[in-house]
């Protein structure tokens, strides 16, 4: 039996409280037994839910129903990740994943809709790597180098200000994660955070046990992996103010098209400042 409540069970306040009677009483044997706490009080349990479940309600809907009709009505879907590729709980870098799956293809299952067909998959990558949280990291800059990087990108969390960890632009995870994804176009951001480069890293490869290899590979292998870089020449320009993808400065498009060319994807936005404006669109 799953020890947990769905939003739906608020609709059915009888069905909840035998619910939460066995939910409660399995807590309060593992609180008592083995942290030897004061056990739970089920009417307290049950008041903190009326109150603040009441409120949310009118909210319960079958999504289902829901974004059916809307597509019977010529509605579009759009739906957006919050993590990436890697983080996913099946084919990323486990056991340092979200508990869930940031992947295109779970979106029509976690909407409420699992008949719905994704038949657009854009990929977003920024122009060099970055990472939250713990894991390994192939290529993770350190000392000067990560201070450049990541003070020209100002990668800092947005919540915490804690400093993100930074690498070169890294093609063998990327290409990974497009593949991960189903990606038809991408995205490529932060494009303007390298013009201080006089020539740019990116990694093609990894070296492990002293052989190249160009497949993501299994995670505690990682552990082991150096990057292989090739350098791509610097355009040493502001580029903010760009708005067409030939209003780039040769050395800039050569960079998008390499990428381009490697990931084998097609990359249809490139932005060059946090502004909305600041968006190139081939």
């Amino acid at each position: 039996m799953k020890k947990a409540i769905q939003m739906g069970d608020l609709l059915r306040p009888e069905s909840l409280k035998k619910h939460l009677k066995k939910l409660v009483d399995w807590k309060n044997a593992v609180f008592a037994q083995a942290y030897h706490q004061p056990p739970i009080d089920l009417e307290q349990i049950e008041q903190w839910i009326e109150t603040y479940g009441e409120p949310l309600k009118p909210y319960i809907v079958d999504a289902g129903n829901l974004l059916e009709t809307a597509q019977l009505r010529g509605k579009r879907f759009l739906f957006e990740a919050q993590l990436g590729a890697l983080r996913d709980i099946d084919y990323g870098i486990y056991p340092y994943t979200s508990s869930s799956s940031p992947l295109a293809a779970y979106a029509p299952c976690g909407c409420g809709m699992p008949s719905a067909k994704v038949d657009r998959v854009v990929g977003v990558t920024k122009a060099y790597s970055t990472c939250v949280g713990e894991g390994p990291f192939v290529g993770e800059l350190q000392g000067d180098e990560a201070t450049a990087l990541r003070e020209a990108g100002h990668e800092y969390g947005a919540a915490t200000g804690r400093p993100r960890r930074v690498a070169w632009f890294d093609l063998v995870a990327t290409l990974y994660g497009v593949k991960l994804q189903g990606a038809t176009e991408l995205a490529l951001t932060k494009m303007d955070v390298l013009s201080y480069l006089d020539r740019i890293p990116v990694c093609v490869a990894y070296e492990i046990n002293g052989k190249k290899v160009t497949s993501f590979p299994y995670t505690p292998d990682l552990d082991d992996a150096r990057p292989v870089y090739e350098y791509l020449p610097g355009w040493k320009c502001d580029i903010s103010s760009c708005r067409k993808f030939e209003d780039l400065p040769q050395a800039a498009q050569d960079y998008v098209l390499y990428a381009e060319e490697a990931l084998n994807c097609p990359i249809r936005y490139v932005s060059v400042g946090a502004e909305r404006d600041q968006l190139i669109i081939r």
